[in-house]
């Protein structure tokens, strides 16, 4: 099989869904059809963050560089930061562009006075973040200088750390299921040779993660001074349909950061402890997880992703004023529609439906129109006439999630 065919540059030329070019080196531009598929994905894990109990926040993309400095990412991170000088606020005062948003969730947590009873508390962002990567490096989606990660962070006590390891094992596994994603390779990555925190801290994290994820029935092998610079690592590796591995989702332990950037707690005794933080995310980077999902599925997206669900064609410009009412018709039951009214053959139309990797092209004809029907064609070549209620029914579980 030549996969150049199913690289994701190739595909999302072909299906009209992103380009690059030089003067955004690293940069993505989404066209309509991607920026939807873009739109899907974000939505979908949204709504199952809020589900096991996230709040979603937003925070800035430009902070001061002493923050970075304080929490100690500008020594891991320093040559992959853009940094600039501004005159506007009162001397020349440095700047950096953020390349991940835990700090700032810090500083979420930290704005108000919190009690034990409040933890455990549950954040998670799409947060727009940017790093200086090497030109050679930079390959389409996969490696971007400008990406949005789903970061998210936990603040909890540490007799809370099993259960929040388990539930986020569980929502990670349900995820990648939906997405047509087997089970993930996990692996246990530990300290490294530049790292924040003493040895005693250490032992600490790594006991703990390595224990909670035991207790979730996670099978894991090691990778040696692979984790963060904070703290232990779970990572989260998806096999594509090709056979090739794609780190994905996280978890990671850090009793470091809430130590350097002053966040604290109420005991039930009154003394002021730290949090331990849990930094999660499910896929990584959006940007490099579409061109994962474009490849594994070889643009032939799940009816759920599929930037258009549903293509309305006319036969001949007779029945175009039925397609688009057809159309309304199913956009009302909250499918994506696009209408083919062009004056074309229809077999050419279901041929560039096909190209196109559209999964339902809806035919409205004479026929149709006059049983207020649409004749519905699979990709794979398979056909049935239904009324617009009967396919607003047949196509809904499979159509939403």
């Amino acid at each position: 099989m030549d996969t150049d065919v199913y690289d994701h540059r190739v595909l999302g030329t072909r299906l009209d869904l992103f380009h690059q070019q030089e003067e955004g080196p690293g940069m993505v531009f989404w066209h309509p059809r991607g920026f939807a598929l873009y739109r899907v994905i974000e939505d979908y894990v949204r709504r199952r963050m809020r589900e096991v109990g996230f709040a979603e926040i937003r925070t800035p993309q430009l902070l001061s560089y002493s923050l970075w400095e304080q929490s100690g990412h500008a020594d891991k991170f320093a040559n992959e930061m853009y940094r600039l000088d501004s005159r506007s606020s009162g001397g020349n005062r440095s700047f950096a562009l953020k390349p991940m948003s835990c700090p700032c969730h810090v500083q979420v947590y930290s704005k108000s006075l919190r009690s034990v009873h409040d933890l455990p508390l549950r954040y998670c962002e799409f947060g727009a973040c940017h790093r200086d990567e090497p030109s050679g490096a930079l390959q389409g989606l996969m490696r971007t200088k400008s990406f949005t990660q789903d970061d998210a962070h936990i603040f909890c006590t540490e007799a809370q750390v099993e259960g929040e390891v388990q539930r986020f094992c569980e929502l990670l596994r349900s995820i990648y299921s939906d997405f047509g994603f087997g089970a993930p390779l996990v692996f246990f990555s530990t300290r490294p040779a530049k790292r924040a925190g003493d040895d005693a801290t250490w032992d600490r994290a790594e006991a703990a993660l390595a224990m909670a994820a035991r207790r979730a029935g996670i099978d894991f092998g090691i990778k040696s001074g692979d984790g963060a610079f904070y703290g232990p690592k779970l990572e989260f590796h998806l096999r594509d349909s090709h056979g090739r591995a794609w780190q994905c989702g996280t978890i990671q332990l850090d009793f470091v950061l809430p130590e350097r950037l002053g966040a604290d707690y109420v005991a039930s005794d009154g003394s002021r402890q730290r949090p331990v933080m849990i930094h999660h995310a499910v896929l990584g980077s959006m940007e490099r997880f579409i061109g994962m999902l474009l490849e594994h599925h070889k643009g032939q997206l799940p009816l759920w992703l599929a930037p258009e669900q549903i293509t309305v064609a006319s036969v001949t410009s007779a029945q175009e004023a039925y397609a688009r009412k057809a159309a309304a018709a199913l956009g009302r039951e909250g499918y994506r529609v696009a209408v083919d009214g062009r004056p074309e053959r229809i077999g050419r139309k279901i041929a560039e439906a096909h190209e196109q990797g559209l999964p339902l092209l809806g035919i409205a004809g004479e026929r149709e129109m006059e049983r207020g029907t649409l004749t519905f064609r699979r990709r794979d070549g398979r056909q049935e006439e239904l009324t617009l209620a009967d396919a607003a029914r047949r196509y809904r579980e499979e159509a939403f999630r």
